[in-house]
């Protein structure tokens, strides 16, 4: 086989007339026969016994063709990845089959997206905001509260309940004097103030002390579970016990007890630093975003769809892989998304359009710099690769193409070619004018709790 034409089209597509001999679509024609002869009926012969010639002329000279076609398609299309001088996008596909007239060999027509030509506007001396990395002594005091609150001491006290508490309950729902599937459970644990709970269920309990019975009348929200949504409903409530969280003296035992430090200064450093860190890392990120997205908005390149299809499909695979990383099963998620697979996947187009725009700029930037790849900078990412997700060397080699490797450190080298040759600008405060007339403050509106999972097998109805 070898390429006949190629013809360039609209967006950034290829056609290319791939020529057939004789020889090849006559050996494609004796292999198609011979495929389908058992399951041809011709009268005056048994089955697999009647000459090719025969059925021919019986069914028609184009009987074998299709399967032909099917048994030359791999080649041709290997003859115009390996054959074409143009830079393709992806695998190429047949668009059509024409046999030369006596048969003398056929012609295969081949559609291929090309790579497209990529126009830059300016990529170096741009500026963006560079979000502010500096870690607030109430964001430390923060995280060490949160580790303050997980290392509380739980103890039964004697007293009304209040907010915070944990209280230890027996309950009971009923819609119109009749108790409800999942509105039931004995000795449930239930932190006051955490709105698992429907609205007003858990502020009506405050001021309760153990041993108490109360009826708690209240209304399902108009967006719960259909049966119950928007009805009114009397919950029986007894409480059992009442738990209070000791938390523990924030000194420097405590640090010792949560950490490997000495003192709660030393912590308390340890967490600024990490948080500083972070925070680095992301106003770095977001800082490099912001340029890349102006390089792009600026880039002309006419983008063949197939290349945004071949990336939608690898987003919509990576985010469902990541949800099922977290125990949820894909179409679990689906499900309480409201969304079918084909809604979910086309919610990923607009993500992997940019991320294709993203890719061909920064690869561009990196053909202008002339940004090389060693093997041993391939060897390198290899083995860091092999550390970070723990995993033998050789199985990283054999899940990652060398290509992928060597693209992944020509974006990252033509980034940092940005940031580097870009300038930072600090957020700017937001100035009220002195005119301005101030509007009083909104009262924050408590949102109605989400349904989770009970810690009972019964009582998911009200929660």
């Amino acid at each position: 086989m070898n390429i006949k034409t190629c013809e360039k089209k609209e967006k950034s597509t290829a056609e290319f007339i791939v020529e057939v001999s004789q020889e090849e679509f006559e050996a494609a024609l004796s292999k198609a026969f011979i495929k389908n002869r058992n399951r041809i009926s011709v009268p005056g012969f048994r089955k697999g016994k009647a000459p090719r010639k025969i059925i021919e002329r019986m069914y028609g000279a184009s009987v074998f063709h299709p399967d032909a076609l099917e048994m030359l398609a791999p080649d041709a299309l290997k003859t115009v990845e390996e054959g074409s001088e143009l830079r393709l996008a992806g695998r190429p596909g047949i668009a059509d089959f024409e046999v030369r007239d006596g048969g003398e060999g056929a012609e295969i027509t081949v559609s291929a997206s090309l790579y497209p030509e990529v126009k830059l506007g300016e990529y170096k001396g741009l500026s963006a905001i560079r979000p502010d990395t500096e870690v607030p002594e109430s964001v430390v005091d923060a995280e060490v509260a949160e580790v303050r609150l997980r290392n509380a001491r739980i103890e039964k006290v004697d007293r009304p309940a209040i907010d915070g508490d944990v209280a230890i309950i027996d309950f009971e729902g009923f819609v119109d004097g009749e108790p409800f599937e999942g509105g039931k459970a004995e000795n449930h644990e239930l932190e006051l103030g955490s709105n698992s709970f429907i609205p007003g269920f858990e502020e009506k309990l405050l001021g309760m002390s153990a041993g108490e019975e109360r009826d708690i009348d209240l209304q399902f929200p108009e967006d719960y579970a259909e049966h119950l949504a928007g009805k009114p409903v009397v919950f029986k409530v007894k409480l059992n016990e009442l738990r209070e969280k000791q938390m523990p003296e924030l000194d420097d035992e405590f640090a010792k007890d949560v950490s490997e430090f000495d003192t709660l200064k030393e912590y308390k450093d340890d967490i600024r630093g990490k948080l500083e860190k972070s925070k680095l890392a992301d106003s770095d990120a977001a800082f490099e975003n912001a340029l890349v997205d102006k390089i792009v908005d600026a880039m002309e390149a006419e983008i063949p769809d197939s290349m945004i299809d071949e990336q939608q499909e690898i987003t919509t695979r990576n985010v469902l892989g990541q949800i099922s990383s977290y125990g949820i099963k894909p179409e679990k998620y689906l499900q309480m998304m409201n969304m079918t697979p084909e809604m979910f996947r086309d919610s990923m187009r607009l993500k992997s359009e940019n991320q294709v725009k993203v890719t061909l700029a920064l690869e561009k930037i990196a053909e202008l710099e002339g940004i090389e790849v060693s093997d041993e900078d391939i060897d390198n990412e290899y083995k860091e690769a092999a550390t970070r997700y723990d995993v033998e060397l050789d199985k990283i080699k054999e899940s990652v193409k060398e290509k992928d490797i060597i693209l992944d450190i020509k974006l990252r080298r033509a980034a940092k070619v940005v940031t580097e040759n870009a300038v930072a600008a600090s957020e700017e405060p937001v100035v009220e004018s002195p005119t301005a007339v101030k509007k009083p403050a909104a009262k924050p509106k408590k949102a109605p709790a989400k349904k989770t999972a009970a810690k009972n097998k019964e009582g998911d109805e009200t929660k």
